[in-house]
């Protein structure tokens, strides 16, 4: 049914922010909330439901990562989605990935409640504004070298602890193949060691430690 009002359906997996999120909505008088959702299955699922307008979107779902993967599932299907990510994490790889994934914009959790309200109604307008901090953040990462998909899974193990000859055993690669790729990494991140370099990547974002 149209009711003239930006229809949104808010996803987070604290009680807490969906409550505060509906209370600073509800008293706008151009926006009504639709549907909240507390996970990634739930958001795809609740977004084909209700088809909001806008769609307020948690990326730390269960612990992980996972409203990124909500995001993409989404935009698949409804190509037009307007998502806002309005999370508390705040490296820049998350960020990018966000945005890459089909995020109109990206606020940190603790964005004014009026700068929140002007964003929806911005994104809503067809815009895309990218909050200055943010901004900085996107151009911070364009200057970082990128690791590839196997570096990626070497780092990870490296966080694990497990040393060239345990990494190689589990990529089925041998230890000094393992050993190279781990010397691109610090060559990349611009470190001298494993644990910097686990540190380094862990604070940009580009693995996420347990």
């Amino acid at each position: 049914m149209q009711t003239g009002r930006v229809r949104i359906l808010l996803v987070d997996d604290h009680p807490a922010v969906l409550k505060g999120l509906a209370a600073t909505l509800g008293p706008e008088p151009d926006m009504e909330v639709v549907a909240v959702a507390s996970s990634a299955r739930e958001a795809v699922d609740s977004f084909a439901l209700h088809h909001p307008d806008i769609t307020i979107m948690d990326i730390r779902l269960g612990g992980g990562t996972g409203g990124i993967e909500a995001i993409r599932q989404i935009r698949r299907v409804f190509a037009q989605a307007r998502i806002i990510v309005f999370s508390a994490l705040t490296d820049e790889e998350t960020i990018y990935s966000a945005l890459q994934s089909g995020a109109a914009t990206f606020l940190f959790k603790d964005t004014l409640c009026d700068e929140l309200v002007k964003t929806i109604r911005a994104v809503h307008a067809n815009n895309r504004p990218i909050p200055a901090e943010v901004a900085r953040k996107l151009a911070d990462r364009v200057g970082h070298a990128v690791l590839t998909a196997r570096e990626l899974e070497v780092l990870r193990l490296v966080g694990l602890g497990l040393r060239n000859k345990e990494i190689g055993a589990a990529l089925g690669i041998t230890e000094d193949t393992a050993q190279g790729h781990v010397k691109n990494i610090l060559a990349k991140l611009h470190v001298n060691d494993r644990t910097r370099a686990v540190t380094l990547a862990a604070e940009r974002g580009i693995i996420h430690l347990s």
